[in-house]
């Protein structure tokens, strides 16, 4: 029998959520990808969120077919805007291993 999470109230009080275990790979990482704490992996789809949300930071490997941190953020906005990015990838390919 298969257990499952229940997420939402419980006697009238929320749950908290649980930590999220699906994320970009570190250790498959795109090759294109600038060093620092950004990354995109192989997982990406090239569906063009980040490019579009991010437009500084990320870029596409027109050949292969997928997106990668062109440049890591330099200042508030690029992060946040990174960050956003990471929090809307469909497939979560958009990683962020704390390195600067």
């Amino acid at each position: 029998m298969k257990k499952s999470l229940q997420i939402g109230s419980a006697g009238g009080k929320k749950s908290p959520q649980p930590p999220n275990t699906i994320m970009a790979d570190s250790e498959d990482k795109n090759s294109s990808n600038v060093s620092g704490k950004f990354y995109v992996d192989s997982q990406c789809i090239d569906c063009d969120l980040c490019r579009e949300t991010a437009p500084n930071n990320f870029g596409r490997a027109e050949d292969e077919g997928y997106s990668y941190v062109l440049k890591q953020p330099v200042n508030d906005e690029e992060t946040a805007q990174c960050r956003e990015a990471m929090e809307g990838c469909p497939v979560e390919a958009i990683g962020d291993d704390g390195d600067d």
